[in-house]
């Protein structure tokens, strides 16, 4: 539940159209819903702007399928790391949930939800096409929180000229997540390009000594560019979020 369904909610007991008791139960479910296995954070979206998002991995598909049915209803609902088993699980159980399998995602925008404003659009580089389950968990990611969303993919360093030849698209964009995997090396060579935050999001893509993501991790956290923040080994979820909750435009002062 967002605040605006609870204005509105509370709108209706003021004008006598709802009875107190119903509000009381339409409410009763916050801050949040026990299931047993699962504590469902449906005061979050009041507090953060954007729903609980649902991290399947390791979670039996029909804990998720369960998660989904209590988030839907009110909120936008954003599930991450879904296999193919829960995707088949929520495909049967909830046919509106869109997929998309290179991302491993699964997600519903609820309709009374309402874009937040934003500074600009946020463009997501990919170093290799191997990159792009990462890449596209953070489009994703950053598009269903109500952004705009660019991607420009297999630019990496080991042909420099095919990132150079889209700097000026580069300089739009609000902010930058740069997925990269080897040696992590594309992030520090976009931050010495643009003006706008990046986001460096290590992948586990490389041959041994990248030791599963390890190598590019410590690379970007070594940066010499100014404004390059990273986040964890695979987590482009993480670099969507952060990267939306940079691009909002603040109206609170």
């Amino acid at each position: 539940m967002n605040a605006n369904q609870i204005a509105r909610l509370l709108e209706q007991v003021r004008e006598g159209a709802l009875a107190v008791d119903d509000a009381v139960g339409a409410l009763a479910n916050l801050p949040f819903e026990d299931l047993g296995f699962a504590h469902v954070d449906h005061h979050r979206e009041i507090r953060k702007g954007f729903p609980e998002v649902i991290f399947c991995q390791g979670k039996q598909s029909d804990h998720v399928v369960e998660i989904a049915r209590r988030i839907i209803p009110s909120s936008t609902l954003l599930a991450t790391r879904v296999n193919e088993e829960t995707r088949q699980a929520l495909t049967a159980a909830l046919p509106e949930v869109e997929h998309n399998r290179l991302a491993r995602t699964a997600h519903r925008i609820h309709p009374d939800t309402e874009p937040p404003k934003t500074r600009g659009w946020i463009a997501v580089v990919s170093a290799g096409t191997s990159d792009l389950p990462v890449a596209e968990e953070a489009a994703v990611t950053a598009t269903v929180m109500g952004n705009e969303v660019e991607r420009v993919f297999d630019v990496g360093v080991a042909g420099i000229h095919r990132l150079l030849a889209y700097r000026e698209w580069l300089l739009g964009a609000s902010v930058v997540i740069v997925v990269a995997g080897m040696e992590g090396a594309l992030p520090s060579v976009v931050g010495g390009l643009v003006d706008a935050p990046v986001i460096a999001v290590p992948t586990s893509v490389g041959y041994g000594a990248s030791f599963g993501g390890l190598a590019a991790l410590l690379g970007m956290l070594n940066s010499c560019s100014s404004g390059v923040t990273v986040v964890n080994i695979d987590n482009g979820f993480g670099a969507g979020y952060a990267a939306s909750l940079i691009n909002r435009q603040r109206s609170d002062g």
